[in-house]
């Protein structure tokens, strides 16, 4: 194995793995912040009201990410409209296609999480709520979208290390991310083992810390649901002790 290779280009795949971060965590919010109303209103039962959110998640979760990709970065270009437009500044950087790109599957990808999470709320609650007198929009805001997002929460988690899995591609239209850096020291020393093998451990060590931090936030968001635990309640005195008889 040529470990020196390695070495003498961490720099750059720590380079790579910043534009890496940059780019997943760019299209995550972006993809939550469209993800939400898309999610709503997909959830409501009028079809002219889902119809086209339904579309939407239909058309993103059915085509692969990659064409969606090529069809922003190498096909918008094909239109003198959008050459001539303003988004044409943004259209024709490699990095912003491919954060567009991004943003959109994974609001479609999150939007039918929340929409199942959403459709999934047990109907007594919103009988509760409506008991004392919420309104629908206080019933969305305090009672289904934060049971919506406990439930959504361990699908979410799988999202979002999909969509990390999935940003390699950006290092197919010239962008040097991670991927792209181990392509690059491939072709420099021809080493393709060792540079691809250090790009999955960099990959690797995120997707570790990403899991993590969901368990992390899954363990605070559930807390309610776990069982006491009565032997250790009756030991500090939070539980009295039944006496045999």
């Amino acid at each position: 194995m040529d470990v020196a290779a390695i070495i003498d280009n961490l720099p750059l795949y720590f380079k790579g793995l910043g534009i890496t971060l940059s780019l997943v965590s760019g299209a995550l919010v972006c993809g939550m912040v469209l993800a939400i109303p898309i999610g709503l209103l997909a959830s409501v039962r009028n079809p002219l009201i889902w119809a086209l959110p339904k579309a939407y998640i239909y058309l993103f979760t059915g085509t692969p990410l990659l064409v969606q990709m090529y069809i922003i970065y190498y096909g918008t270009g094909q239109f003198e409209a959008l050459r001539e437009s303003f988004l044409w500044p943004v259209l024709k950087e490699a990095y912003w296609c491919a954060l567009i790109a991004f943003a959109l599957n994974t609001a479609a990808y999150t939007a039918e999480i929340l929409r199942g999470a959403i459709e999934q709320t047990y109907y007594g609650e919103i009988e509760a709520a409506r008991s004392v007198g919420m309104s629908k929009a206080t019933i969305y805001r305090r009672i289904i979208l934060p049971s919506a997002f406990r439930r959504a929460l361990p699908a979410y988690g799988n999202e979002v290390i999909f969509m990390l899995h999935g940003s390699a591609l950006a290092g197919i239209i010239t962008i040097v991310d991670l991927f792209g850096a181990a392509r690059i020291v491939n072709s420099r020393y021809f080493v393709p083992f060792e540079s691809f093998i250090t790009a999955g451990f960099f990959y690797l060590c995120v997707t570790f810390l990403i899991v993590w931090g969901f368990k992390l936030w899954e363990k605070r968001w559930h807390a309610h649901l776990r069982p006491r635990d009565t032997d250790a309640a009756q030991k500090v005195g939070k539980l009295p002790v039944s006496k045999p008889g």
